[in-house]
């Protein structure tokens, strides 16, 4: 039985928790409906009292789908994978998914968080030097897991929440100047995956709330 509802998605352009559901939005081929939170307007539009109710932790994204507020990105991409048609995010095969779920998480948990905007906020002026270490250390112990992973992505030859989780980290790291060529493994499947149209709909430069200086 198909949904009579879109999802509701609370996003902002340049969130990489956001990015990763609008791209298994798109590879899924998922309509949704967009609702923009600026977390820099009026002090972080995620702090206020309507906001919370969706999302207590006061990020983004939250989701309402099929009658639930989800909160987290990767609970996001496993519900809609297990409820919606299109192709797989998690493998079929018992050791390929705990090698996505294991990817995933080293991101969604090891990296992302320690750089993320709330934490820079309170880093102040070494905020730079503070994500490039972390991502740094972070894509240290990335690159020789993904070497035995790896095929044309970052688990065999299908795209999974491996790969969706790992654009959007390589785009932080670009933005705060991370020598990603010391990455090889990484860096290749970045490169491929960044030509899909999935990837490229759901980027930064392209959302509606997108400053018109930042967009593509």
């Amino acid at each position: 039985m198909e949904p009579s509802t879109k999802p509701v998605l609370y996003s902002y352009f340049r969130s990489s928790c956001s990015w990763r559901v609008r791209i298994a939005f798109a590879l899924k081929g998922i309509e949704y409906n967009l609702v923009p939170v600026n977390l820099i307007k009026d002090g972080g539009q995620q702090r206020s009292e309507q906001y919370s109710k969706l999302n207590p932790m006061q990020q983004v994204p939250a989701v309402e789908i099929d009658g639930i507020t989800l909160c987290q990105s990767l609970a996001v991409i496993q519900y809609i994978d297990e409820t919606r048609p299109g192709p797989r995010l998690l493998p079929v095969d018992p050791k390929a998914r705990a090698k996505v779920r294991m990817i995933s998480d080293l991101i969604a948990s090891g990296i992302q968080p320690i750089q993320n905007l709330s934490v820079l906020q309170k880093v102040g002026e070494e905020k730079v030097p503070w994500a490039q270490h972390f991502i740094n250390r972070g894509f240290q112990a990335l690159e020789p897991i993904l070497k035995e992973t790896s095929g044309k992505y970052c688990v065999g030859d299908e795209i999974s929440m491996a790969d969706i989780c790992l654009v959007p980290q390589v785009y932080n790291a670009e933005r705060f100047k991370v020598d990603i060529g010391r990455y090889p493994t990484i860096r290749k499947i970045n490169e491929t995956l960044v030509e899909l149209e999935a990837f490229k709909v759901s980027h930064p430069s392209h959302q509606p709330d997108t400053p018109a200086n930042l967009q593509a």
